[in-house]
């Protein structure tokens, strides 16, 4: 039994979630979570879509853990799979619970964004949305 669990931990710290979505496209991809981004961007909002960037620029920074990164990769899959709970394609509430799994993901890993982080989704946000808009009510809500 000790050998088994001494096994899982081994496995657990050796854990590359990043290489490990490399090697499963078929649930996560930095193409796909673009693709998403800018198909259902004004749809979904700004806000839900600031947050999805906020995952995804803390996910690809070398100081966040390795089980805070999960959380990001599991909430970024969940945007881009195509069967949800809810389907995104249902005008009002299709992305309702893909903005509900992004914003408990970030309110999880909320320690690991910094003002780079930031910097970057905004960024992005003003290419998607054309606009440098006003962020400071959706960062309050962030920082609660």
């Amino acid at each position: 039994m000790l050998n088994k669990q001494q096994s899982h931990e081994e496995k657990l710290k050796n854990f590359d979630p990043e290489s490990q979505l490399a090697a499963t496209d078929n649930h996560y991809s930095d193409k796909k979570f673009w693709d998403k981004v800018k198909s259902y961007g004004k749809q979904a909002g700004k806000q839900t879509i600031y947050y999805s960037l906020l995952l995804f620029y803390t996910a690809k920074s070398p100081t966040v853990p390795k089980s805070s990164k999960m959380i990001v990769v599991g909430a970024l899959s969940y945007l881009i799979f195509p069967v949800d709970l809810i389907p995104d394609f249902i005008p009002a509430v299709g992305l309702v619970d893909d903005a509900s799994v992004i914003a408990a993901a970030v309110m999880k890993i909320i320690q690991h964004i910094d003002d780079d982080v930031k910097n970057k989704a905004k960024q992005q946000l003003i290419k998607l949305f054309g606009d440098d808009g006003d962020y400071g009510e959706i960062d309050k809500q962030l920082l609660g």
